[in-house]
């Protein structure tokens, strides 16, 4: 079904795009939020990322899952946004876990304890200040990873890295990102 929604795409059947990243959609915001850090922002980038995928359906390739090329313009079209802006930003106001919630919804609970909720926002605006200070090839690596929960292999093919790479790249990131917290909760 897909693979024919693609054809039909390529050939440029708005109607059969429309179906075909009604799947993608959802999962195309959350990289854009991630990346761009609030709602707004989030919601052109996705605009963006869709409006860029039709003009460049006709060079996708069968062989590729229409996944990975999506998610690798939507990341492209996050980073070129960042870079005019010279600016880096990243909220926690989304589930990063359907389970956990998101902190509105905590505060939202009258039974919650007021001296964890301070703590667990001091600790989300600790961590947003350090994700915000590593480099843009850093930060999608661990938004991709830890955030948004992609396997290795599926970040290798986003961004068209190896996994070997993914591996260094993330570990290198998380040791950053791990000293720059120790820093700042020192600071504290």
């Amino acid at each position: 079904m897909e693979s024919l929604l693609i054809e039909k795409s390529v050939q440029g059947d708005v109607a059969s795009f429309e179906k075909l990243i009604i799947k993608y959609n959802r999962y195309v915001y959350n990289i854009a939020f991630r990346m761009m850090g609030n709602e707004e922002d989030a919601k052109d980038m996705s605009q963006e990322t869709l409006i860029k995928a039709f003009k460049a359906i006709s060079q996708f390739k069968m062989e590729a899952n229409f996944s990975t090329w999506l998610y690798r313009i939507a990341i492209n079209v996050c980073k070129d946004e960042l870079r005019k802006r010279k600016e880096t930003v990243l909220s926690y106001d989304a589930t990063i876990n359907n389970d956990e919630g998101t902190l509105k919804d905590i505060i939202q609970d009258e039974h919650a304890n007021p001296i964890l909720i301070y703590e667990k926002l001091e600790l989300k605006e600790a961590i947003e200040d350090a994700l915000n200070k590593l480099s843009e090839d850093s930060k999608t690596v661990v938004v991709l990873k830890d955030l948004l929960g992609y396997s290795y292999e599926e970040i290798g093919e986003i961004l068209q890295i190896p996994i070997g790479t993914v591996r260094s790249r993330l570990n290198r990131s998380r040791s950053t990102l791990k000293n720059i917290l120790q820093v700042q909760l020192s600071e504290d």
